[in-house]
């Protein structure tokens, strides 16, 4: 065993899972539903952003970014052009300086981390052993990590907190040709460069003292940077200079405002770079498409558990012989499966017909026909053999005459 891992024993009777096994049905429970509420609001969701989109697409007008049309006012707009600012941020502590649109610090600290990985032994008679190994190493984070919460706390102690934190800074004044950008806009350009620090661009807090050094184009608080100790600290920063963007959003005045479409959404992107109107709805329609396929993924993840936990006791009870309960598990397991397809399917179909009815036909007669398939394979499996009759004996010969 090396000297940063911790190795834990422990055991659970028969009758402990069983117990267990029984309350988790109703966390179970809570999960189809959850999945089934979270696959219905996704559909109507995915419905109304793209209605919204193909909307905005077709009344949406691309202006120049100068001069402003009063004409235009509360019109759907693209513009693009050089977003700027006559601002210098200035870090309050570091007192680092940048003329950009944001400025951020990045604050790392290096700690212990604690890792765990678990395997579970089946024992005769139903029990379980399960052999937990937690691993210690030493990472660079964003953030204090509890070391209090440790199972080996000793030899392996953080700093309860961090002197100094990462944070982000914005110019108030940010425009667009004669265009204003709203914070919230302001915010979605992320094209952050690193701002390399020399020795006449950064001061170092009179608390620090020496601790402080010029290190990889930002500064480390510590020993020394060749062989860190827990608790010293690295601190970078980021700017982002003026820079092309691209915006579709309702014109508001000499600003911009989400566009309210009859669909109900609500449309107000921008992208970093020279990009058209069509470009750009196109690719708001992608990301919709994407994002539906994944929840609809976490959802069908989230029911096949629910259903597992719900089955979970008829494994647990067969485990007195592990065999039994191996084979019960996986029997379980596709039971579940073809559960969380067909009703996940069905789902998606209702909500479909609520919204787009003829594709909601098409996927609940696929989900129903999910169900009708387990349904004949379990009725296959329960049906008893039937017995061959056997053959009947030859009659007896006549008696002689």
């Amino acid at each position: 065993m090396g000297a940063d891992e911790f190795t834990e024993v422990t055991t659970q009777s028969w009758g402990s899972r069983i117990g267990g096994s029984f309350k988790g049905i109703l966390i179970g429970l809570l999960m189809v539903v959850a999945a089934l509420v979270l696959l219905f609001w996704n559909e109507g969701r995915a419905v109304q952003t793209a209605k919204s989109l193909r909307e905005g697409a077709g009344v949406v007008v691309s202006v120049p970014a100068k001069p402003v049309d009063p004409g235009n006012n509360g019109k759907l707009v693209h513009v693009t052009g050089l977003a700027t600012t006559q601002e210098t941020l200035r870090d309050p502590e570091f007192l680092v300086e940048a003329k950009g649109l944001r400025l951020r610090r990045v604050v790392l600290m290096y700690q212990w981390q604690e890792r765990s990985r678990s395997e579970t032994r089946k024992k005769l008679g139903g029990g379980t052993e399960t052999v937990t190994t937690y691993t210690y190493s030493k990472v660079w984070s964003p953030r204090p990590i509890d070391s209090t919460s440790f199972k080996k706390p000793q030899g392996h102690a953080n700093p309860g907190s961090m002197p100094f934190h990462s944070q982000d800074q914005e110019a108030s004044k940010v425009t667009v040709g004669d265009y204003y950008l709203s914070p919230g806009l302001v915010n979605q350009i992320t094209a952050f460069k690193p701002l390399r620090l020399d020795r006449n661009n950064y001061q170092i807090p009179a608390a620090l003292g020496r601790r402080a050094k010029l290190y990889g184009g930002g500064l480390y608080i510590g020993h020394s940077p060749a062989s860190p100790q827990v608790g010293d600290l690295r601190v970078t920063f980021e700017v982002v200079e003026p820079t092309t963007v691209s915006i579709v959003a309702q014109q508001q005045g000499n600003g911009f405002t989400g566009y309210q479409t009859e669909a109900g959404d609500k449309i107000l992107m921008l992208r970093v770079g020279q990009h058209t109107a069509d470009s750009m709805f196109k690719a708001a329609l992608r990301s919709n498409q994407t994002l539906t396929w994944i929840m609809r993924l976490v959802g069908l993840v989230l029911m096949f558990i629910g259903f597992s936990t719900i089955l979970r006791p008829l494994s647990v009870m067969l485990d007195v012989l592990p065999l039994l309960g191996n084979i019960a598990g996986v029997g379980t397991s596709i039971v579940a499966g073809l559960l969380a397809l067909g009703l996940s399917l069905i789902t998606i179909g209702i909500a479909w017909v609520v919204y787009r009815p003829l594709l909601g036909v098409i996927i609940l007669v696929a989900g129903v026909g999910s169900l009708v398939l387990l349904k004949i394979t379990r009725s296959k499996k329960a049906a008893p053999a039937r017995e061959t009759p056997a053959p009947s004996p030859p009659p007896p010969p006549p008696p002689p005459a």
